[in-house]
This record gives C-alpha cells, sequence and structure tokens, in this order.
C-alpha cells in the first residue's frame, strides 16, 4: 500500500526565510537610490528604514506611487525563461507637518507625523526546474528507515525529473511615524509599524524511472503539494539622524522583531504510476503559530551633502534572525540637483541572502502532514537604479528605473541537486505628490 509522504514540522526554517524577504520598492526617489536613505531622510519611503528622517520635512505632503515589474525567471540547465509581469500600487503616505513657532532656531522647531502604506515584498514568480540527476524522493525516504512502500529509484543517473513551482503573494505594511527636528542638527523619529503577510505556494515534482530496485513495477512519481500562508505581525522602530556640519549627515535606526501570528493552511497528495494507478492524500491541516516574529533589523548610513549640487549616501543594513545566518546590505546612492526644483538619482545595493550554506531544513516524520519536500536558497540579490524627480511650489513627479538580479538554488528536496535559477527584474515606478507649507 502507498502511504502519504509525510515530513517537516508545521512551520519550518523555510517559511521563516520567505516570510522575512524584503524587496527595495517606494517612492521613485527611494527606488533610484536602491534605498540609501538612512541618513537622508525628507521622503515617506525613507522613513520606512529610519523615523528620523521624517523630521526634514517642512511642509505636509501626500504621495501615491504606482509600480510596474517585469519579471524574467530562467533554469540555466534546461529550459527557456518564464515570465510575470505586475502592477501595483506599493506605497501611499500622508505627512502632516507642524511648525512650533519657535523663532529661535533652536529646541524643537517641527513635529511630524505620517500616515503610510508600503508593500514590502511580491510574491509574483512562476520557476520550473528540469535536467541534471540526483536520487529520487522514495531513496530519500528510504535512507531513514521509513518504509512508505513507495517505489523509488537509488540509481541517481536513471531519473528523469521536473519541479514546477507557481507563487502569489505580498507582504503589506501600515506604519505610523512621528519625527522632531531639534535646531535643524538632531532628528529623533519613532514608528510603529504593522505587517501583513499572504502567500500562495503550488508545486509539482514529477520523475520518471528507467530503472527499478528489487521487485517494483513504477515508471513515475507525482508529489503535488499546496501551501497557504496568511497573518499578521507588528513591530516598533526608532532612528536618529545628526547633522555635525553642513555637508555630513550620519543615520541610525533600529527595528525590534516583528511579533504576530500565522496561519498556515497545507495540502499534498502523491501519485505512482505503476501498473494500476495508486494515490496518497496528506490531508488537509490548518496550524496556526501564535509566536511568529520577524528578524531585527537596523541601519547605519552617512550622506555627504556636495553644495547645492547634490548628495552622496553610503549605508549598511543587517538583520538577525534566530537560528539563521545574518543578512548583510551594502547600498549606495546618488543625488545630482542641476537646477532648483529637479533631481537625478542612481544607486546599487548588494543583499547577501540568510542561508549561505546548506540549511538542511527537513526531518522525515510519518507522524506529521506536511508534504512539501521544495525549498529554495537565495544565493545573492543586487540592484541598480537611476530616477529623475521634480518638486514644485505644490506638485511633486518622480519616475524611477529599476533592474533587479538574482541567483537562486531551487532543491525538488533534501537530497536533489539544486536548479541553477537566474531571475532579472525590470520595474518602472512613478511618484505622484502634492505639498503645502503649514499656515
Amino acid at each position: 500500500m502507498l502511504l502519504c509522504l509525510v515530513a517537516y514540522p508545521p512551520l519550518s526554517a523555510q517559511d521563516y526565510v520567505r516570510m522575512s524577504e524584503r524587496t527595495i520598492m517606494g517612492t521613485a526617489r527611494y527606488v533610484g537610490m536602491s534605498g540609501a536613505m538612512t541618513a537622508v531622510g525628507g521622503d515617506p519611503s525613507a522613513a520606512r528604514d529610519n523615523p528620523a528622517g521624517l523630521g526634514l520635512y517642512r511642509r505636509s505632503e501626500a504621495t501615491l506611487t504606482a509600480d510596474y515589474a517585469s519579471d524574467r525567471t530562467i533554469n540555466t540547465q534546461e529550459t527557456g525563461p518564464d515570465y510575470k509581469r505586475i502592477v501595483m500600487l506599493p506605497q501611499a503616505a500622508w505627512v502632516l507637518s507642524l511648525v512650533t513657532n519657535n523663532n529661535t532656531g533652536e529646541g524643537v522647531l517641527f513635529h511630524n507625523f505620517m500616515f503610510s502604506f508600503n508593500r514590502l515584498h511580491s510574491y509574483y514568480r512562476n520557476m520550473y526546474g528540469a535536467g541534471g540527476a540526483g536520487p529520487s524522493l522514495g531513496a530519500l525516504i528510504a535512507t531513514t528507515g521509513v518504509d512508505l512502500g513507495m517505489p523509488y529509484c537509488s540509481d541517481r543517473y536513471n531519473i528523469g525529473h521536473n519541479l514546477s513551482l507557481q507563487e502569489r503573494g505580498y507582504i503589506h505594511e501600515y506604519a505610523f511615524d512621528w519625527a522632531t527636528n531639534i535646531s535643524n542638527r538632531w532628528y529623533v523619529g519613532l514608528g510603529l509599524h504593522i505587517q501583513s503577510y499572504a502567500l500562495a505556494s503550488d508545486a509539482v515534482y514529477f520523475e520518471a524511472f528507467s530503472t527499478l530496485n528489487a521487485d517494483n513495477v513504477a515508471f513515475s512519481n507525482e508529489n503535488s503539494t499546496y501551501l497557504y500562508y496568511s497573518g499578521a505581525s507588528c513591530n516598533l522602530s526608532a532612528g536618529v539622524l545628526y547633522r555635525p556640519t553642513n555637508w555630513l549627515r550620519l543615520g541610525f535606526s533600529v527595528q525590534t522583531p516583528s511579533l504576530g501570528s500565522l496561519n498556515l493552511n497545507s495540502y499534498g497528495k502523491l501519485i505512482a504510476m505503476t501498473d494500476s494507478l495508486r494515490k496518497s492524500f496528506a490531508p488537509d491541516i490548518t496550524d496556526r503559530l501564535r509566536d511568529f516574529h520577524m528578524p531585527l533589523y537596523t541601519s547605519t548610513s552617512l550622506a555627504f551633502q556636495l553644495g547645492s549640487i547634490g548628495m552622496i549616501a553610503l549605508q549598511y543594513d543587517y538583520s538577525h534572525q534566530v537560528g539563521k545566518e545574518d543578512m548583510h546590505s551594502l547600498r549606495a546612492g546618488l543625488e545630482i540637483v542641476p537646477v532648483a526644483g529637479m533631481y537625478i538619482n542612481a544607486g546599487y545595493a548588494y543583499e547577501s541572502p540568510f542561508i549561505n550554506s546548506m540549511d538542511r531544513r527537513v526531518g522525515l516524520d510519518p507522524t506529521l502532514d506536511r508534504q512539501d519536500a521544495y525549498f529554495q536558497r537565495l544565493r545573492r540579490t543586487q540592484y541598480a537604479s537611476v530616477a529623475l524627480g521634480y518638486r514644485g511650489d505644490y506638485l511633486i513627479f518622480q519616475m524611477a528605473y529599476q533592474y533587479r538580479w538574482q541567483n537562486i538554488d531551487l532543491f525538488a528536496h533534501e537530497n536533489a541537486a539544486p536548479y541553477d535559477m537566474h531571475t532579472t527584474t525590470h520595474r518602472i515606478v512613478l511618484t505622484l505628490g502634492w505639498h503645502r507649507a503649514w499656515p
């Protein structure tokens, strides 16, 4: 009898990694500088990394951003590219700037508040991996001593296999931030952020055999799984921005780990093609993790003011996830002001993954229900971007282009050789806004 393939705790290390992902998204100016704005401020998306940057505002402001992204994913070993396109609204914000009527220029000069919506990450990607060689899923199970009565082939060179994976979803954030301006030198900010998660993941793994072990008579195995995550969390942020001179800005911020709950719905089936069709089904499960938490983030940056010509910013971000390798990000941004009211931006960013070495997340246990055996290892992510913007007396117009490229190892199961996936994304961002001085 063919039993269901069951494995893994309800929430795995891979789940935490997927829910921790972030993309450099936001206003066109923020995207154009590749997010290197912790020490720059004066932008609603910059306050997401450092709420103290909100203290530079001297006007109330409202902004709305539209985003078009074209994603191309290719398996370098075998298959052609898969394209995915999406249009979204990743950012909206309202900034209220209140002057304290302090005419001395010393002490507290402004109190600024912001309500904002941000899309932190989008899961819209199709991946298809094929080629290479490796042991079958049944052979992996057999090595654990668990007998599921599943046909398998241990000869890695007599198996043809492929994995098809589709993902849809998002991470949204709703934020309330406050910052103050002290003597035009010190800017201090605090923020409360609420995150909303949704991710649907469909995967089908297929393997066909040319030879078999023992007396098994089978042609192929197919493992199909469906996962749906949903949940919410919240965290706090605090930051400071300091201008010791007119040509230098220093910024630092910290975001606490998010606390919340995550719901997981899982379903799977395993089909063995033999002389008669045999199927197994993993029962539907719904699990709620109440102590769900996301990583600690810190950001450190310095910016050099080039007189009235523009600014150069350098930034280092660090993220710590319990039980995982720490993530590091390096960002650099440039802003040039050719004429008053107009600015040109350019930026570059490099991000390391949470998992550099192999994270063996699976531990086969026939008493549990999850049947998904696949997982991803993001090797690196890089961004390059440019932007053009205009700030008039009342209107704000910004446009940016971003190019992102990623290298991903996609594993069908724990002992499988990875599919080498390359992803490139072209993003066009448009921000419109309105601002006015407080009467």
